[in-house]
């Protein structure tokens, strides 16, 4: 597959990266600083360009047959800045399926069902503001028509790659307290094969 990946150096961006030239895919990122990628590899494009340029991203999305996107909220608005421009893009690009990386706030409420986890008690996070960005990426792609799908880890420490985890729709697995990176991207990349969390959220934790 043509794969573009966003958010390509980033902590599961670059396990993606790793994994999917590992499978011999062709991968292309869309980097603002190239020297960050660490790869060297035939099937890899590197673009030099910033996610919140409509211009930068169809060059990068140019060819591709799926996108996944690990980028954070960067501290600022980055994540709902650049989506919309990237659903324009994949529309006038032809590409259907898109997988990003979210938060487990988005999931909805155990407790308060009516609730996403970040509106409600069960988040003992103080400050809900990448919450809120993630909220509002949801919100884009649920209107968007696309194949996407959400991957929601709870605390995310780097770890190692265990291989086995829990998933739930909408939900945060009962008492998952965290998944490390390598498996959230484990988990992230197994999706690009499959047809299952179409249009949905999907927690992840051990």
């Amino acid at each position: 597959m043509n794969l573009l990946i966003l958010g390509g150096t980033g902590r599961v961006g670059s396990h993606l990266v790793k994994t999917a030239l590992q499978d011999d895919h062709h991968v292309t990122v869309l980097v603002r600083t190239p020297e960050k990628i660490q790869n060297q590899h035939n099937n890899l494009t590197v673009v030099q360009g910033n996610v919140l340029r409509k211009e930068d991203i169809e060059q990068a999305m140019h060819g591709a047959d799926m996108l996944i996107s690990a980028l954070n909220t960067d501290g600022g608005t980055t994540l709902t800045d650049s989506i919309p421009l990237i659903i324009d893009a994949m529309k006038k690009e032809g590409i259907k399926r898109i997988i990003t990386i979210g938060t487990a706030g988005i999931l909805q409420s155990r407790v308060s069902p009516e609730l996403l986890r970040y509106q409600s008690s069960e988040s003992k996070r103080k400050l809900t503001r990448a919450a809120e960005e993630h909220h509002k990426v949801y919100e884009l792609l649920q209107q968007s028509g696309l194949d996407w799908t959400i991957v929601c880890p709870t605390y995310l420490p780097d770890g190692e790659r265990l291989g086995n985890y829990r998933t739930e729709r909408d939900f945060l697995p009962v008492e998952g307290s965290q998944i490390s990176v390598p498996d959230t991207a484990d988990f992230a990349y197994s999706l690009l094969q499959s047809g299952d969390f179409i249009k949905t959220r999907v927690g992840i934790a051990y």
